[in-house]
């Protein structure tokens, strides 16, 4: 007798359907496992290559956040300095360097000859005159005293103490074995450290590695991102209310939204060799400053703002811009009142990725003459200025070795400004972000 709840037998024919299916499935799974490790293999080569590059930038940067420092006991001599009083006039007539000589051969005193002596006094920065005429402006009672003092030392002497010091390897072919036998003195009686470099954020530009720092650059890439966002942000918010809410879906329009569209992927130097030809050759405006400069990233941002803008508004319900319709608001009222208030999250997250994009640009601003050698910090939108990655251009070509330091190092600086930047567009969208 048959059991009424066991299942029929299969034929034949449905068996071999149900084991092609099951090959079919088996196929399908191994594809989906294989797609899935192909994907988690790219993520991982990508986070790999990332911490590589990381870990380059940073062995290399690091060393440029400290610089080499030598003690001296100066004496203010007058006679030797040439001067009997303190002024502005009588201090640039001073001959600081004399001082400075002076003191490094009181600390070594069997630097005979003249190669000697010449090497001798390159250990410490041509910049030290400078800091003991400042010394002594800062404090005119120190005429005819004498004081202990740290100079910043020479950018070879720096390198090899960061190099090679510690650990006695290698040779650094730039310093004699004389010289190098001075610095071990130094550094075994403590005259001769490595203290924060505050010098890499004070000053500007510099053909001397350890006087070069990246204020000039820094203030410059600010002033550049403020023109650019006092007229990208307004002008790209406008034309995307515009575009979604008012204008009418015609031809022009639809011309004028793909020409935004493919203004997005054009590239960055053709925005600069249009910046050179209007802002610079049309309008005579000043070449090197942030105010070309800002022109011609907001011309490249726009698209970025606009498109994002746009979708923002998309984003707004439709039943927002009803119900105020439907209470008596007009068109005006709807769009500034309701809709652009729950659009603007959006708004401000794309325009920081606008900004965070223009700060990295090099291109369109070496177009404009931003490439000039700038020591001076610029103090308006109009003085002779460059930016953060224009900087790192030019000290990666410089033929010094401690400027591959520093150039790793304002990579970390701007490294670390766009992620500050991109996480503070992340943190303010999830801030402010409603869900319908």
């Amino acid at each position: 007798m048959t059991n009424p709840t066991s299942p029929a037998p299969l034929t034949d024919k449905q068996s071999q359907v149900r084991e092609r299916i099951a090959q079919r499935l088996g196929s399908r799974h191994r594809k989906e496992t294989m797609f899935r490790l192909m994907g988690i293999m790219s993520v991982t080569f990508g986070v790999l290559v990332v911490l590589v590059l990381f870990t380059d930038i940073i062995g290399k940067g690091h060393g440029a956040f400290v610089q080499s420092a030598i003690e001296l006991e100066v004496d203010y001599d007058p006679q030797v300095l040439g001067i009997d009083s303190v002024s502005p006039e009588t201090l640039a007539l001073a001959n600081f360097d004399a001082v400075i000589r002076r003191a490094l051969q009181a600390r070594f005193p069997d630097a005979v000859g003249r190669n000697n002596r010449r090497a001798l006094f390159s250990l410490v920065s041509s910049s030290a005159p400078y800091e003991l005429q400042q010394q002594l402006q800062e404090n005119p009672q120190l005429l005819g005293q004498k004081q202990i003092l740290w100079f910043t030392a020479d950018d070879d002497v720096d390198t090899y103490v960061k190099l090679f010091a510690d650990n006695k390897r290698g040779h650094f072919e730039r310093l004699s074995e004389q010289k190098v036998a001075w610095i071990q003195q130094l550094l075994d009686s403590g005259e001769l450290k490595k203290r924060f470099n505050t010098t890499f954020f004070t000053n500007g530009d510099s053909r001397e590695p350890e006087q070069a720092g990246i204020r000039a650059a820094l203030v410059g890439s600010l002033l550049t991102l403020l023109v650019t966002l006092a007229l990208s942000f307004p002008i790209g918010v406008s034309a995307a209310i515009y575009l979604e809410e008012f204008a009418p879906k015609n031809r022009w329009t639809d011309i004028i939204e793909v020409n935004i569209n493919n203004l997005a992927a054009v590239p960055s130097i053709v925005f600069g060799l249009l910046g050179l030809a209007i802002f610079i050759n049309f309008f005579q405006l000043p070449r090197s400053a942030p105010l070309v400069g800002g022109l011609v990233l907001t011309l490249m941002t726009l698209p970025t703002i606009i498109i994002s803008s746009r979708a923002a508004l998309k984003a707004v319900p439709p039943s927002i811009r009803e119900a105020a319709l439907g209470m008596g608001a007009s068109r005006m009222q709807t769009v500034l009142h309701h809709v652009l208030p729950l659009a603007m999250p959006g708004m401000l997250t794309g325009a920081i990725i606008g900004m965070a994009q223009a700060l990295g640009e090099t291109a369109p601003l070496l177009m404009v003459g931003m490439v000039a050698f700038i020591v001076d910090v610029p103090g308006s939108i109009t003085d002779p200025s460059t930016v953060l990655p224009v900087q790192i251009f030019l000290w990666a070509d410089s033929p010094e070795r401690a400027f591959v330091e520093r150039t790793s190092a304002a990579i970390m600086v701007l490294l670390s400004v766009l992620i500050l930047m991109n996480t503070s567009a992340v943190w303010l969208r999830k801030k402010l972000e409603r869900r319908w």
